[in-house]
């Protein structure tokens, strides 16, 4: 059992209650920078509402006193009405203004981070789980909304009627106001003691939150497989713990909230009180007149509305400083381009190679090698000619280095196989041809180029890669085939599926190219997917096609027409394929073996057999020799 102290065995994905930043109240400011012009017209109706709400009093005293004086009323009452009308329409105008711009700033954050969160490196992806990022996208930025419709820019107007009830409220008694200031300073202090507990709480829930979403999506994109395994009770259950950690933390929340929300009110009961027992005193002495005592209250009342509403604008505000606090820390970190910059590309070299490899070294970034490696048992798990197989040795040793040394050279448009044992490193280098991830040391050139000096985006597009688990994207065929050519017509599309014998998911939904693929492409076969996936690529026709196992869940019918298929494409283009089954890779033009990391051979099928003792193995093991 793990014990607190253990650190040794702690998941990277775990996370203690101090680890998420703290946002300044300062980081606000660019998203509301962004709408400043709507937010000026907001402050200047604001002014205008507090000048009329703060004309009111006035006139119900000029209209007490007229009333005892048994003079007409004349025009008061009208101006009063007229005051009350022109504070309602001020009003709902500043809450339809506040709405929007509360929207438009949650709009101005998603955007923000979704697209810092699609262009940060992968190994951050490897390292964060998908339903937090989600959840930082939904749940987070909406939090921001309040600070708009009950935060900082509400509390602008209600300082000014605060203000102004204060100067009237010292004109008519300074000894009423310097006791009511006294409760007030009482509240004032207690709601500022309690404001850093609710921004660290609000933190910690959204933290939670985000936990759940990790949870929830973890299950359902899994949900087939939990339900083979009979595992359904048991993911209830974990997604219920992580869902009773969100509400523990949302109870607290409500707790600290709980303290914070009252004390407006008891501040106004305890003030109306000491003002009518203090007050009915002073106008019993004469000291003031009775419809100064009335103006007084309406007053206290215009001051405590405001002080409450800035009380709720610091709840507020502390709860959205919380979820900024996780927002803030996806859009801090560097982008997949950021440290391009500074990098040194090696000299350039004349080869007739296409891709070059030399004396490269790699090691995953703390924290994501086991889910590496945990990806090449999956593949051979997936592959029935290799069973006992495993390189153990890339699960036991604690060194997280993946490629020693790896030098090769894919000649200009031949096929190039890399072979070998999980673990090997295989998927590695094809990942660090896209440049997913640099090398720790060595060169891995293009065309004799450094690919480090190369725009990343030109780069790729010379690159055509398919994955081993060939990823679908929910939406239509059509949307799959022009992921990576958007200007493919109709007929274009046809043909690729045509090649890759994929007519018959066109013809068995009558919306052909329009027909939905289902999330993760679910109401497509293991087979199917890949075959659009490869479809895809081919579809793109870039120079230069790496594919990692793509053959895997074919059977022998698919996999030949799909061979065929990728043989009249790849003509004059360069292949780098990664394949368990030796058979789908026998007449490459070259075959790289690995192992553990290193290049152990590199030649022909036949001239491997007689060289490389591992590959001879492993081609004895599937029938090949």
């Amino acid at each position: 059992m793990t014990t607190a102290n253990d650190t040794s065995r702690r998941s990277p994905f775990s996370r203690t209650p101090d680890d998420g930043p703290r946002a300044k109240l300062s980081q606000l400011w660019p998203y509301l920078a962004e709408h400043r012009g709507i937010l000026s017209v907001v402050v200047a109706l604001s002014i205008l509402a507090a000048a009329a709400s703060l004309a009111q009093p006035l006139l119900v005293s000029q209209v007490i006193t007229v009333v005892q004086a048994n003079k007409p009323l004349g025009m008061l009452v009208w101006a009063l009405v007229g005051l009350v009308v022109i504070s309602g329409v001020l009003s709902g105008f500043q809450h339809y203004l506040l709405q929007r711009t509360g929207t438009s700033v949650v709009l101005s954050a998603r955007r923000q981070l979704v697209r810092r969160m699609l262009r940060l490196p992968i190994s951050e992806f490897d390292t964060r789980r998908t339903g937090d990022l989600v959840s930082r996208v939904g749940s987070d930025t909406t939090l921001l909304y309040a600070v708009i419709t009950q935060g900082l820019v509400d509390a602008i107007g209600g300082a000014l009627v605060f203000i102004g009830a204060l100067v009237a409220m010292l004109i008519i008694d300074p000894l009423l106001l310097g006791l009511t200031l006294l409760v007030v300073a009482i509240a004032v202090v207690t709601v500022v003691s309690l404001s850093g507990r609710i921004r660290v709480a609000s933190r910690k829930q959204q933290e939670k939150v985000g936990d759940l979403a990790a949870s929830v999506e973890r299950s359902l994109s899994a949900v087939r497989t939990v339900r083979a395994s009979n595992a359904t009770d048991r993911e209830i259950a974990a997604v219920e713990k992580d869902a009773e950690g969100a509400w523990r933390m949302g109870i607290q929340v409500a707790k600290i909230s709980a303290l914070v929300v009252p004390i407006a009110g008891i501040a106004l009961q305890v003030a109306l009180l000491v003002v009518l027992g203090v007050g009915g005193f002073r106008v019993a002495s004469g000291a003031i007149t009775v419809a100064s005592l009335v103006s007084f209250i309406l007053f206290l009342f215009m001051m405590i509305m405001p002080l409450g509403q800035a009380f709720g604008a610091i709840n507020s505000v502390n709860q959205a400083l919380g979820a900024l606090g996780r927002i803030q820390e996806i859009i801090s970190l560097p982008s997949e381009t950021d440290g391009d910059a500074a990098i040194v590309p090696a000299a350039a070299i004349e080869t007739d190679a296409a891709i070059t490899f030399e004396n490269v070294e790699f090691s995953y970034p703390e924290g994501t090698v086991v889910e590496q490696v945990e990806k090449e048992v999956v593949e051979l798990v997936e592959t029935e000619h290799l069973e006992g197989q495993i390189s153990t040795s890339a699960i036991a040793d604690s060194d997280r280095t993946v490629l020693r040394g790896v030098s090769f050279a894919a000649e200009r448009g031949k096929r190039t196989a890399l072979v070998g044992p999980s673990g090997a490193g295989k998927s590695t280098i094809l990942a660090l041809i896209e440049r997913f991830y640099d090398p720790n040391a060595g060169v891995v050139r293009l065309g004799g180029i450094d690919i480090r000096g190369l725009d990343r985006t030109d780069l790729r597009a010379q690159i055509g890669y398919v994955e081993q688990d060939a990823p679908v994207l929910a939406g239509t065929i059509r949307e799959n085939l022009r992921l990576a050519t958007p200007d493919a017509t109709d007929e274009q599309c046809i043909e690729v599926l045509h090649a890759v014998n994929l007519t018959e998911v066109l013809e068995r939904n009558e919306l052909g190219l329009d027909a939905p693929v289902g999330e993760d492409g679910v109401m497509l076969s293991g087979g199917e997917r890949q075959r659009l996936a490869i479809a895809r690529t081919l579809l793109a026709a870039p120079p230069i096609l790496l594919l990692d196992e793509s053959t895997s869940s074919l059977d022998g019918l698919n996999e030949q027409m799909l061979r065929e298929a990728i043989d009249a494409v790849a003509q004059n283009r360069t292949l780098i394929v990664i394949a368990h089954r030796l058979s789908t890779v026998v007449d490459s033009d070259q075959i790289v073996v690995l192992d553990h990391g290193q290049v152990v051979g590199v030649g022909t099928h036949s001239e491997l057999v007689k060289s490389t003792p591992l590959y001879k193995d492993l081609a004895k093991h599937q029938l090949l020799v």
